[in-house]
């Protein structure tokens, strides 16, 4: 008896122990619609070429119709016998039109097959993931018009350097997220080209119309050389890149925020639905969300060492090694995705504490740069002179136990005669980031103006999309 799936090559069926090592349905029978779009747009094409007849691709065309239906209505029956989605479908769709469904594997392999479909489902992940993170964008830019003028301490090597505003903080994570979506974009636009067509890794002598089912399928090209177009894995490795610098961004924000909700900080309380309790402590409240997201960040860069390890010794064309490079795709864009919307929540429901926040922004003396321009710009210092008179007018309020704008005037010009009274103009906090109006500085006015940019960017974006 000869296997179903391979010919006549081989006489009995895989052994159980191959079956389970060999068999991907598991995890690529998400690559359903993707497989059956595909295999329309070649049916279709075949059919326009006279490869086969009219009458036969709409038979076919009909039966992978159905299946699509029985698999989002949850009555298709998959088997792991069959290896992977192609054969799934390939096997049901002679069981609906008989002997006619091998015609639709006419100039085509598994190998453009998978290819076609795994960049199918990547281009619309990353589509997915698009309108994610512009949703998290407008959170983001939201919370910062309304916090516009709300002061915090800004922190270098997490002690307290210049007070900033909490708009100019979530502005700053609108900026990354924005470098995330183009990465996506970039990926995108390389991995338009379709694999359909390519064969197994030499074309086929068939005449068919790549042209046709690239456009078909809404790919720009058809890819230039069947033998990369089999062997390429790009796409993922580049998506996985993106995927993980996002993962980064989300990570640090995430780690802000559980420092934030702490009792030790007490910027930020958030909603009840992205926090939890304690079994035992009855007055926590866990920012159990934002710990999730910083620990996920690992599955996403595991997934893009995992692929290049798989991919990094490999001779073109396609190796049997390359069914690995689903599994962790599929679980990283997954990971990412739920990340993403987790974040686009906690923004949202984010109580800021105003008052904890303009408190701790006068700590550590955050407005002696503001002191050291000041000694420039009034009294003429070079600022390397500045800088030291600073640091001693800050040794001595440390010894005095006082906030910089509270220190005695006489005290000042004892450490440098030409301070005059106008320097506690500058010295509170609020007056610092008032006056960081340069381009990119934390001013409130600076943040409403280009929150409500954003805000309106983003809508338009969130539109298009």
């Amino acid at each position: 008896m000869t296997n179903k799936m391979w010919g006549g090559r081989f006489s009995t069926g895989p052994s159980e122990i191959m079956e389970e090592i060999n068999a991907s349905i598991d995890f690529d029978k998400r690559l359903y619609a993707q497989d059956i779009a595909a295999s329309k747009a070649h049916c279709a094409m075949l059919a326009e070429t006279g490869i086969i007849g009219a009458q036969d691709a709409k038979t076919l065309a009909q039966g992978l119709d159905v299946i699509l239906t029985e698999i989002e209505g949850g009555t298709f029956t998959f088997s792991r016998a069959l290896e992977d989605i192609h054969m799934n479908v390939e096997a049901r769709l002679e069981e609906l039109v008989g002997p006619v469904a091998g015609k639709l594997h006419t100039a085509r392999s598994r190998n453009d097959q998978v290819a076609t479909d795994f960049k199918l489902y990547v281009r619309d992940a990353i589509d997915a993931l698009d309108e994610h993170l512009c949703a998290l964008q407008q959170a983001l830019a939201h919370k910062a018009e309304e916090h516009a003028a709300t002061v915090m301490p800004g922190y270098t090597h997490l002690q307290s350097a210049q007070p900033i505003t909490f708009g100019h903080h979530c502005l700053a994570y609108v900026e990354m997220f924005q470098r995330d979506r183009g990465r996506f974009a970039d990926a995108r636009t390389r991995l338009n080209e379709s694999p359909l067509g390519a064969g197994a890794l030499a074309g086929t002598s068939f005449p068919i119309d790549r042209k046709q089912t690239a456009k078909a399928l809404g790919f720009d090209r058809p890819a230039a050389n069947s033998l990369d177009a089999v062997s390429d894995r790009d796409f993922a490795l580049e998506t996985l890149a993106a995927a993980s610098i996002a993962a980064i961004h989300l990570s640090r924000l995430a780690e802000e925020i559980v420092l934030w909700c702490s009792a030790e900080f007490g910027f930020v309380a958030l909603g009840d639905g992205f926090t939890t309790g304690s079994s035992m402590m009855p007055q926590k409240r866990n920012p159990d969300a934002a710990e999730l997201i910083r620990a996920k960040a690992g599955r996403i860069l595991a997934a893009l060492q995992g692929l290049l390890v798989v991919m990094k010794g490999l001779p073109l064309a396609y190796s049997k090694d390359m069914q690995e490079d689903k599994e962790a795709t599929f679980g990283a864009l997954d990971a990412l995705a739920l990340m993403i919307s987790a974040m686009t929540g906690m923004i949202a429901s984010a109580e800021i504490n105003e008052k904890s926040m303009r408190k701790s922004a006068g700590a550590g003396h955050s407005t002696a740069t503001d002191l050291a321009d000041w000694l420039v710009q009034s009294a003429g210092l070079t600022f390397r002179d500045a800088h030291h008179v600073t640091g001693r007018i800050v040794a001595a309020a440390d010894e005095a136990n006082l906030p910089l704008w509270r220190m005695p005037l006489e005290t000042l010009q004892s450490l440098e005669k030409r301070i005059t009274a106008d320097v506690f103009d500058v010295l509170s906090v609020a007056k610092s980031v008032k006056s960081r109006t340069s381009l990119g500085g934390t001013a409130p006015k600076n943040v409403r103006k280009n929150a409500r940019s954003w805000i309106k960017r983003l809508e338009r974006d969130s539109r298009s999309g």
